[in-house]
């Protein structure tokens, strides 16, 4: 049996498009949207919208200062009539080619750049669309939970153009318990551990789950799977009998990882 793997696609359907070739299944691990891009500030939502000098100068911000950043970008979005409805127009633009560009069969989780609100909008055959569920692949069951953490003490604003798929550590842990035992875990984010959440070059550590972690060394998965941090400290970490891989930046490299059994 062989699936690909693949996370952070962000916007790339040309190579999402090639990811299942020769594979018996593809799992996408989320962060399917472009919306900010950081490679090139022209592409994506924001360059969309507001140009790439604009979105330079968020990117920059971003780097260390994070609440400039925040303060820059609200008073980008104050400037359109309708910043929601601009938004909603283009995730559904992107969504319409990426979903399009996904091979038969397709298992995929929300990242915390999605909204998986829209997800049902595409559904079609053969693309299983799955959040605290489980499926089985080739005889082994798959377990998905999407969504990134919630940081301690962050307040989610209401009205906004545009929320992030968080999730407490509590209500992430929970999605994780509803699946059972699995023999691989698909998250978007990965388990709380050093080496697996800190970003080499944006010099700054994501959130890592530590409801995962506990779960890993718990129940022992063979494989535990995940994306989110595009240039990670170590790629793979063993836990016990459980090899933990983040699958890579698809957006970037364009290949995925290869799981065979």
């Amino acid at each position: 049996m062989r699936v690909h793997v693949v996370s952070d696609v962000h916007g790339n359907a040309e190579a999402l498009a090639r990811a299942g070739d020769g594979a018996d299944a593809l799992v996408v691990l989320g962060d399917l949207v472009d919306f900010v891009d950081y490679h090139d500030h022209g592409g994506g939502i924001l360059g969309r919208v507001f140009g790439a000098e604009k979105v330079e100068v968020f990117a920059r911000l971003r780097r260390g200062r994070m609440g400039e950043a925040s303060h820059y970008i609200r008073s980008l979005w104050a400037g359109l009539d309708n910043a929601a409805e601009v938004v909603r127009e283009a995730v559904l633009e992107q969504y319409t080619e990426l979903f399009a560009a996904m091979s038969a069969p397709t298992y995929a989780t929300p990242g915390n750049v999605d909204n998986p609100e829209l997800w049902p909008l595409f559904a079609r055959e053969g693309l299983h669309m799955l959040d605290g569920e489980t499926a089985e692949i080739g005889g082994l069951r798959f377990g998905f939970a999407g969504g990134a953490i919630l940081a301690s003490g962050y307040v989610r604003r209401r009205g906004g153009p545009w929320h992030p798929y968080l999730r407490t550590e509590e209500e992430f842990g929970a999605a994780l318990a509803g699946l059972g035992e699995v023999d691989v875990l698909c998250t978007h984010v990965p388990p709380a551990v050093a080496e697996l959440t800190y970003d080499v070059v944006a010099r700054r550590a994501e959130l890592g789950s530590t409801s995962l972690l506990k779960v890993i060394e718990r129940d022992r998965p063979r494989w535990s799977v995940f994306g989110h941090v595009h240039q990670p400290m170590a790629r793979r970490v063993r836990i016990g009998w459980t090899e933990c891989v983040n699958v890579g930046h698809f957006q970037r490299r364009g290949t995925p990882h290869v799981l065979r059994w």
